[in-house]
């Protein structure tokens, strides 16, 4: 079995990506990735922050209190623009270099067996041919201009007067950045967003239709996951997509707080519920693997413990069964080695888990999803007395 059977064309971690991956694999190739991902942060930010900072200053909204909230103290609007879109546009590079070599494990490492070959390169072609359909591009951006613009009016624009709109019966009447925020800035910043949430679902329909072949797992495999905690390490690729969602709501939350008077504590909820929700989103759909696992599991012990049975009957007749054996001969032997290994390999079964994660999966990817939100105590406490609360708690 050989990865040469997976066509070039079908690099898992384009799904993820679409087309512009193919930029990005090349770029990698050549060594320029990171300066592409610069110049297309750059680009946005010039499409996207830039022009509500002009159209501001024409308009005299950005440093005038008089109005109710300026664009320049408008955190919300920088963190969106200048931190979490530049994160999720940076992400593509990372995941690429990070999902990539992930289909070819299953072939490389024999998890796939060979009569499940073309099944499974029937669902790379059918992912792909899903990442490219123009019909799911169309309807997110249908969806942006529709629902994404009536959730921002209805629930994320502040009821108070600001930079970019002002309240009024009936609903907001924008400013002319106003109008460059809620028909460009805002639908770009949700549709890469939309976009990324789509590719992730499509990365789990993958996985799901890997999980209904025929796999070769192995019980003793040292990653306790049967040879796929790959998969489990691997997901913190997606960790830069978790920080930019949690940088926006970091940014809603002190928007809320500076300038509506807001408890930061009322929003725990908020903040649990984000980090939860998340990480059960990447790692949830890996418990797909778990019937596997646990049939694997099940066999390993049932034939490691009739060889562990056969080795130490074997062991005790030899060594014990002939009243008081040689020591000298007892050391020279590799038979207590043997018993050791044996144990060893059943302990690494006996310790196989039925997901293919781990404790410090969920840890990183809550963090990355909670850091963005740790600036948020400063709304609470100033920077001298947060040191000095840290200090306290660790000495």
């Amino acid at each position: 079995m050989n990865t040469a059977q997976i066509p070039e064309s079908e690099d898992f971690s384009l799904v993820l990506g679409g087309p512009v991956f193919q930029l990005f694999r090349k770029a990698h190739m050549t060594g320029d990735g990171l300066e592409l991902v610069r110049r297309r942060v750059l680009a946005i930010a010039l499409f996207t922050w830039l022009p509500l900072l002009v159209l501001s200053l024409v308009g005299g909204q950005a440093i005038n209190q008089a109005i109710g909230i300026p664009f320049l103290h408008d955190i919300e609007v920088h963190v969106r623009f200048l931190v979490a879109l530049p994160v999720l546009i940076g992400a593509e590079l990372i995941i690429h270099r990070r999902i990539s070599p992930l289909m070819r494990r299953f072939t490389e490492r024999q998890i796939v067996r060979a009569e499940d070959l073309p099944q499974f390169n029937a669902a790379l072609t059918s992912a792909l041919r899903i990442r490219n359909s123009v019909i799911i591009e169309v309807v997110l951006f249908v969806l942006v201009y529709s629902v994404g613009l009536w959730v921002w009016r209805s629930q994320t624009a502040l009821g108070s007067p600001t930079w970019y709109a002002v309240p009024e019966a009936g609903g907001l009447r924008l400013t002319l950045p106003g109008y460059w925020y809620a028909f460009v800035g805002i639908p770009i910043s949700q549709f890469i967003l939309l976009r990324w949430y789509m590719r992730i679902g499509l990365w789990f329909w993958l996985l799901w239709r890997v999980s209904r072949l025929n796999l070769h797992l192995s019980a003793a495999h040292p990653d306790r996951a049967g040879g796929i905690g790959f998969l489990g390490s691997s997901s913190y690729a997606f960790a830069p997509i978790l920080f930019a969602q949690g940088a926006l709501l970091s940014g809603l939350i002190a928007s809320r707080v500076l300038f509506q008077g807001r408890d930061l504590v009322s929003f725990k909820m908020e903040a649990a519920g984000l980090i939860g929700f998340f990480v059960l989103m990447i790692l949830g759909p890996l418990v797909m693997f778990t019937p596997h696992l646990m049939l694997a599991k099940r066999k390993a012990l049932a034939e490691y413990g009739l060889l562990a049975n056969q080795y130490v009957f074997g062991f005790e007749e030899r060594w014990l069964g002939r009243g008081h054996p040689d020591i000298n001969e007892m050391l020279g032997s590799g038979d207590i080695q043997s018993l050791a290994d044996l144990g060893n390999s059943y302990q690494v079964v006996r310790e196989m888990k039925f997901v293919p994660f781990g404790l410090s999966d969920v840890t990183r990817l809550a963090g990355a999803t909670a850091a963005p939100l740790v600036p948020l105590t400063l709304t609470i406490f100033s920077l001298e007395e947060l040191i000095t609360r840290l200090i306290k708690v660790m000495f």
